[in-house]
């Protein structure tokens, strides 16, 4: 029996739920990028770098090609950077939203008047 559809969509967002991986498919977004390269702008180890990237291999959400000794990762389909695109205008709607409500609660009281 097949698993339903609600449930592989939580497992794929599982899969993204790691800052890391998000960081890679962002920087995989503008280019493909050797694991050499990406190693500072992840910022974590080596190991736990290979670990994240098999992750998103496994997943397919990464492909990898040869060159040389270099393993060369890319997205395999434009739609993985535009979820990512999503994401980034939901986030900032729902902070503007945040925003808004941040400057209603700073903002001084009224204080009601009694009239009678």
């Amino acid at each position: 029996m097949s698993r339903p559809l609600y449930q592989l969509k939580a497992e794929f967002f599982k899969t993204l739920g790691h800052p890391a991986r998000i960081r890679v498919l962002e920087l995989l977004a503008d280019r493909e990028h050797a694991v050499a390269e990406m190693l500072p702008e992840v910022g974590i180890e080596p190991a736990n770098l290979s670990q994240q990237l098999a992750v998103l291999r496994r997943a397919g959400l990464v492909t990898t090609r040869k060159d040389g000794a270099n393993v060369i990762y890319s997205l395999p389909s434009p739609h993985v950077a535009e979820l990512l695109a999503v994401a980034r205008k939901i986030l900032t709607g729902v902070i503007a939203d945040q925003m808004e409500l941040l400057d209603d609660l700073r903002a001084p009281v009224t204080p009601r008047t009694a009239e009678g």
